[in-house]
């Protein structure tokens, strides 16, 4: 096997029978969106709540769809929009490119809400989102078990981060909230991500033996749900974990790590696959 990183890489993908791709924040950098690193990131991408003092944790409360709804939308609302908007960069292509071309069984695991793995072309039966979706809404209360999607249009005055307006639960007409598991948060429904969480298992069971690559992007030690599972997977008998980060890349043998964004990496692997 060559020594280069891409090209083993390369030759990881080649000889796969199966691909996991698990990512973090870090995947959307690339696309535009910010990954919150730390309170200065965070206060980068929303200067607003540096004036307000509050952090990504503060502002990503559940109690504010309680206390202050349309404060609590203002965060959310403008996520919203921005995560509408945003186009997925060209990792995602040059994923899919290697699924269809390598024929490889495949399966999504992200914490991120912003569904841009639906919006680039993965199937929705094949992604699991661990920290649910902006997408999605339920009852703040809740008073039920309804998730349903998410159609609101959002108008947020940037200065005071306060939506104009917040959905309602269609069932007792309070207010609606993301279906997204937040920081300290008791009223999360979670039957929507239970039931990807049993289509990732199928998805293991059904290629327990085989040649599995998991391809890492942007996952970072803050919340290292992800690494934590790539590193879980990378344990496994015949499995090689890919881990992309500028920040933290590091891994153990016989894993690869790349120390750079998702486009670079991916696209340094894809000359390979194409030699």
């Amino acid at each position: 096997m060559t020594d280069h990183p891409f090209a083993k890489a390369a030759e990881i993908i080649n000889e796969a029978t199966a691909l996991i791709i698990t990512a973090g924040a870090g995947m959307g950098v690339d696309s535009g969106l910010p990954d919150f690193r730390g309170n200065q990131g965070f206060w980068n991408a929303y200067p607003m709540y540096a004036r307000l003092n509050l952090s990504f944790i503060q502002a990503a409360n559940p109690e504010h769809f309680e206390r202050d709804p349309l404060f609590g939308w203002g965060f959310y609302g403008h996520r919203t929009n921005l995560y509408r908007n945003t186009v997925p960069h060209q990792g995602f292509n040059l994923l899919l490119e290697w699924i269809d071309r390598y024929q490889l069984d495949h399966f999504v695991v992200t914490s991120n809400v912003d569904g841009q793995f639906q919006k680039a072309g993965f199937a929705e039966e094949r992604i699991l989102e661990v920290h649910g979706s902006i997408h999605h809404l339920q009852c703040t209360i809740p008073c039920s078990n309804n998730i349903w999607p998410n159609h609101a249009a959002f108008i947020i005055d940037e200065s005071t981060m306060r939506a104009e307006d917040s959905p309602e639960c269609p069932r007792c007409r309070r207010v609606a909230r993301p279906n997204i598991l937040m920081f300290g948060d008791y009223s999360w429904l979670p039957q929507r991500t239970a039931a990807q969480e049993d289509n990732f298992d199928t998805f293991l069971e059904m290629n327990r033996g085989g040649q599995l690559v998991v391809i890492e992007m942007g996952a970072g030690s803050t919340i290292p749900t992800i690494r934590n599972l790539s590193e879980r997977l990378g344990q496994r008998h015949q499995v090689r974990v890919l881990r992309i980060n500028p920040h933290e890349a590091q891994i153990g043998k016989p894993h690869l790590s790349f120390a750079s964004g998702s486009v670079e990496a991916l696209s340094g692997i894809a000359a390979e696959l194409h030699n």
